[in-house]
């Protein structure tokens, strides 16, 4: 089997697994993954990384994904959060000030409505993502914006935030694929 066979293959394993999570959340109504989401926050505001970071990039969740919208609110009162803006193939950073700020981005993700890129350190980065494997693997949407981003950002520590559907025994993997220092998932259900 060649290298190209083998890639294919793990491709289409993943997208094999994207629509088993997509199956899955659909199970789920928007109060219970709100429900499991705060539960989640909870155990992030607790985490020592979390506390002690005075510049973390989190991300304004979407529908189906761990409920991010009060935290990005509420942390920037202590602390600087920068959202990640998607431009081109790339994820840019920009620091959030305020929600008049924000706009309608690239895949209906409320996004700050401005390009000017954060340059500076951070202290965290919290990840959304499908699923996520106990070794820490992610696998995302498809389209590697946060492999790619975090291939940029390798000493900065990691949190990937899940429900517990989407924290999985393993996930297939290729050499871009990054991994995250701790998954963050909901262990309690609905």
């Amino acid at each position: 089997m060649s290298s190209q066979d083998i890639h294919y293959n793990i491709a289409e394993q993943k997208n094999i697994l994207r629509a088993k999570i997509r199956a899955a959340k659909k199970t789920y109504t928007t109060q219970q993954l709100n429900s499991m989401s705060n539960n989640i926050i909870q155990q992030l505001c607790c985490n020592t990384l979390f506390q002690q970071a005075k510049t973390v990039m989190l991300y304004y969740s979407l529908p189906d994904e761990v409920n991010t919208h009060n935290l990005v609110v509420t942390a920037a009162r202590t602390k600087t959060v920068i959202l990640p803006k998607v431009v081109g193939d790339n994820i840019v950073p920009v620091q959030f000030n305020g929600l008049e700020q924000m706009q309608q981005g690239s895949f209906n993700i409320l996004e700050p409505n401005f390009i000017t890129a954060y340059n500076h350190n951070y202290d965290l980065i919290v990840i959304p993502g499908m699923a996520f494997s106990k070794d820490g693997y992610r696998l995302g949407r498809g389209k590697g914006y946060y492999d790619r981003f975090l291939a940029q950002h390798i000493n900065v520590p990691t949190i990937g935030l899940c429900f517990n559907f989407q924290f999985l025994e393993y996930i297939p993997t290729d050499t871009f694929d990054k991994k995250v220092d701790d998954v963050i998932y909901n262990n309690t259900n609905v």
